[in-house]
């Protein structure tokens, strides 16, 4: 495992499942959806959606659903359960705070999420983020959300910093696949178990000790 840059220039997170501990929300919906159609939803169906844009998820359980023509209703469906879940709250990860602070007072910073609009801001105001945030870039901005490398482009490009000078915080594969394609250095903590996940830097948590020490050095 390489060690994080020390000439990073700026940092690009992802949200959901990283920074905001949303997956439950949308493990919650994702098992309803599931259940209606008579099938459960464990680790392996949870790889189908995760890191995916409401309709890549909802293409995704239409065609393990046998039904290919039912994408954007299954989509529809998950943004109205997740927005339920949503209100009730959601919290940052362990770190994710201190970290956000820490890089901000440093270096150019962004949020850079395959959620909509609607569901990024909800997430960060909700785990008291969107304060240190001023740049964030969602999957209905842009042409192609992840794993496309546009969310991750279009945020080096606000920031004013090469991607190669970046480094881009993800989760899940669709997330690292985009900020590879995009020319970012890539650190992981991964939502699911497993092994073999691409990444530069692997972690577990935000909350390491590592990367406070890291982001306090930044700039300089």
């Amino acid at each position: 495992m390489r060690s994080l840059p020390t000439g990073t220039e700026a940092v690009v997170f992802d949200c959901d499942g990283l920074l905001v501990g949303t997956e439950d929300c949308w493990s919650v919906a994702e098992t309803a959806i599931f259940a209606a159609h008579g099938r459960p939803f464990g680790a392996a169906q949870k790889a189908l959606v995760i890191g995916r844009t409401l309709e890549a998820a909802g293409q995704a359980m239409a065609n393990h659903f046998g039904r290919p023509g039912a994408g954007a209703e299954l989509a529809a469906e998950l943004l109205e359960r997740v927005r339920k879940e949503l209100a009730r709250g959601a919290t940052a990860l362990p770190g994710a705070v201190e970290l956000v602070r820490a890089c901000r007072a440093r270096v150019p910073l962004a949020v850079a999420s395959n959620s909509p609009r609607e569901l990024l801001d909800a997430a960060l105001e909700s785990a008291g983020l969107i304060e240190y945030v001023s740049y964030s870039f969602a999957a209905d901005e842009v042409c192609s959300p992840k794993p496309a490398p546009d969310l991750y482009l279009t945020a080096c490009e606000v920031l004013g910093v090469a991607p190669k000078r970046s480094v881009a915080f993800e989760d899940s594969a669709t997330g690292i696949a985009s900020a590879r394609a995009a020319g970012l250095y890539v650190a992981v903590v991964p939502s699911l178990p497993g092994t073999g996940i691409d990444h530069d830097w692997l972690g577990t948590s935000l909350a390491e000790p590592e990367l406070l020490e890291w982001a306090g050095a930044l700039g300089q």
